[in-house]
């Protein structure tokens, strides 16, 4: 809002100098007086006149003639308006000096003085128009474009908890037929994990710091359903300088599910997952077996996958590089992201 207020001071300020200076002018090209009269020398105080006029007639083109008539329905009224101001404006003109300089004799030259500043004039009221014009809708698409962005972001980010949820739940089913000890645990596990998607997951963005405690927390979880039946190797420890930057919530979960989701029913099932931070540039690593027949068996695996792609881009355009690769049943994620 201060920013806002600011400019609109400044644009103020701005045309009132310039308008100034343009008063200012004659004194410093034309004597007072009328000199020479019998060449048509009009007297500076003439030009201080007629430019307060002109001034009026900027704006009042500006602003009033052109919203008016300058479309497709009444361009040949602005035409015609157009053409009385100039004809009108050399009359008005032509009046003043007769009747309150009659001293000067106009002839030659000094008729066109009282004709093509006029002109110029109307000129630079419809360029300024177009300008403003111009710099308005630029500014109204970018705002259309950030709010269609918005929607498509909070939709995304609306996908993500579904999702989540009926990864977890899986787990817990899993857990509770087992008859599990560990079924309390993963209730309150899952309370927290909850929390952090209500509270945190609609700010912009969140520390490194909640996000990585996120992450390790739903790891948590899946070892309670897994135990020692998959190696899970986690390397996601920072020096604290570096867990303050910021970070999309929420944006490296659906690796991390993805990963566990298609890791068991292969020999030695394993999960490698790496994040460090080099120069304020993350860098996220994971692996895991996988097995074609994963490909097939649930046709909504890749939601949270083309879910991230989709955020990155509107969130990190130009400032990530995200990088899948199925080698030798081994998928693998890598990506790297700008922080700020």
């Amino acid at each position: 809002m201060a920013i806002k207020l600011n400019t609109k001071y400044i644009t103020i300020l701005l045309h009132i100098a310039v308008w100034c200076i343009l008063l200012v002018l004659p004194h410093f090209f034309i004597p007072g007086g009328s000199r020479d009269v019998t060449r048509g020398f009009l007297p500076g105080s003439f030009f201080i006149i007629t430019n307060i006029y002109h001034v009026g007639l900027f704006y009042f083109t500006a602003f009033v003639l052109y919203p008016l008539f300058f479309n497709k329905k009444n361009w040949w009224l602005f035409i015609l308006s157009i053409g009385a101001i100039i004809v009108g404006s050399f009359y008005l003109k032509l009046f003043i000096a007769r009747n309150w300089y009659p001293d000067v004799i106009l002839h030659g030259w000094a008729n066109l003085l009282l004709f093509f500043p006029t002109l110029i004039f109307l000129v630079v009221s419809i360029i300024y128009r177009l300008i403003i014009d111009k710099i308005e809708n630029d500014k109204r698409q970018k705002e259309i474009i950030a709010e269609q962005l918005s929607i498509k972001l909070k939709f995304l980010r609306s996908q993500i908890n579904p999702h989540f949820i009926f990864n977890v739940l899986a787990n817990l089913v899993s857990l509770a037929r087992k008859r599990s000890e560990q079924m309390e645990p993963a209730l309150i596990m899952l309370s927290d994990l909850m929390r952090y998607m209500l509270y945190e997951s609609d700010e912009k963005r969140v520390t490194l710091s909640a996000e990585i405690d996120y992450l390790k927390s739903y790891i948590e979880l899946q070892k309670l359903r897994f135990g020692n039946d998959m190696k899970i190797s986690i390397d996601m420890d920072l020096p604290p300088t570096q867990l303050e930057f910021s970070i999309e919530p929420m944006l490296l979960i659906p690796f991390v599910e993805n990963a566990f989701k298609h890791g068991m029913g292969v020999d030695d099932p394993f999960i490698e997952i790496k994040l460090q931070v080099n120069n304020g540039r993350l860098e996220f690593d994971v692996k895991n077996k996988f097995t074609d027949l994963d490909e097939s068996k649930d046709e909504r695996a890749g939601i949270g996958l083309e879910n991230v792609r989709s955020r990155l881009t509107l969130l990190y355009p130009k400032e990530h590089e995200l990088v899948i690769k199925k080698v030798n049943n081994l998928f693998h994620v890598q990506l790297t992201l700008q922080l700020k």
